[in-house]
């Protein structure tokens, strides 16, 4: 007696389909990957290639040129786009930047060349160096990199970042930045808005400040409340840093920073870390996030020395960026002025 053939239920043919579907997937990813792993070895081949060319040149700068342009109207003529003059400076600057493969094939897997690409833009090699980390550590997004890149992410911190070393504590000046741009909040020119408005649109692209606060942020309340034996209080933001272990409290003004905002942000971060601090957990940051600084009261205020409480200024707009540098410049200014004892 023959076995009557048994079609598949609906539910079976969708587990069979999703598995094939996965399998595929997983296929085309590795074939991706192993696609862009060999063309970044490759680039950076030819840029080795380049400086040990340049080095037999007596007249290296001119040399340098002349041969790079040479061998760009060759590759081009040989193997069409992408091997413009552009492009291998791009290649030569790689190598010299990384001169061992190995090392960036172990750092850098999951990293484009489309990553690098963008990350050579940037003039100073230190910042390279951070951007490409950091794309690497935080799975950056193209996008993501170049928003960070032009809005001078690097430079924005309050202290330059290092390379991140593992069981090593940072300076949480190389993780707190200023000023904080915000151009996702969505804002129009000439907007007025309420503090109330700009904590709702904070909360609503929360995703966009917590990567824009930086790294090891995670939200915890948004108008936390703190009651003592005498009157109950209200934050307005309150995340945890997982790196620097403690908790950051964010105090918004939507006008310039007054004494009276720094002494009552003082007074939530002391009563937080008398209230709510754990074992375990470092001392509590408080930072007053404002529409604009001043030297007076980081020169003359209880900001004046002290480690744990800072003042901010948030941007809704995006400014050029000539106008961004020398908003970065003043701010160091103001801070440079906070630390003087």
């Amino acid at each position: 007696m023959s076995e009557k053939n048994t079609v598949p239920t609906t539910e079976m043919h969708s587990a069979f389909v999703g598995e094939v579907c996965a399998i595929v997937e997983e296929g085309r990813q590795k074939a991706c990957n192993a696609v862009n792993s060999a063309m970044i070895e490759t680039y950076w081949r030819v840029g080795q290639r380049i400086v040990e060319e340049e080095q037999r040149g007596k007249e290296r700068a001119e040399y340098g040129e002349q041969l790079i342009n040479h061998l760009s109207a060759r590759l081009t003529h040989e193997y069409g786009a992408g091997f413009s003059a552009r492009y291998l400076r791009a290649f030569r600057k790689f190598y010299i930047l990384m001169p061992d493969i190995e090392i960036w094939k172990s750092r850098f897997p999951n990293l484009t060349w489309t990553h690098i690409f963008r990350s050579l833009r940037v003039g100073d090699d230190t910042a390279i160096r951070w951007y490409l980390q950091m794309a690497s550590q935080e799975m950056w997004s193209v996008r993501t990199l170049d928003r960070n890149i032009s809005t001078q992410y690097f430079e924005r911190h309050f202290k330059q970042p290092q390379l991140p070393v593992k069981e090593e504590l940072p300076d949480k000046l190389e993780l707190l930045k200023n000023p904080i741009v915000a151009e996702f909040l969505g804002f129009k020119q000439d907007n007025s808005f309420s503090e109330q408005e700009l904590e709702t649109a904070i909360i609503d692209h929360l995703q966009e400040f917590i990567m824009e606060l930086g790294r090891g942020f995670a939200f915890v309340k948004r108008q936390q409340l703190i009651r003592t034996d005498a009157k109950d209080y209200f934050i307005d933001l309150v995340f945890y840093n997982v790196i620097l272990k403690c908790y950051v409290l964010i105090d918004l003004k939507i006008g310039a920073i007054t004494h009276q905002d720094v002494g009552q942000m003082d007074m939530y971060r002391r009563m937080y870390d008398d209230l709510k601090r754990t074992e375990g957990d470092n001392p509590t940051i408080g930072i007053v996030l404002c529409s604009d600084t001043d030297a007076d009261i980081a020169k003359y205020s209880i900001l004046n020395g002290n480690e744990q409480l800072f003042a901010a200024k948030y941007l809704p707009l995006l400014p050029t960026k000539e106008e961004l540098r020398r908003e970065i410049e003043r701010q160091k200014t103001i801070f440079a002025l906070q630390q003087e004892k």
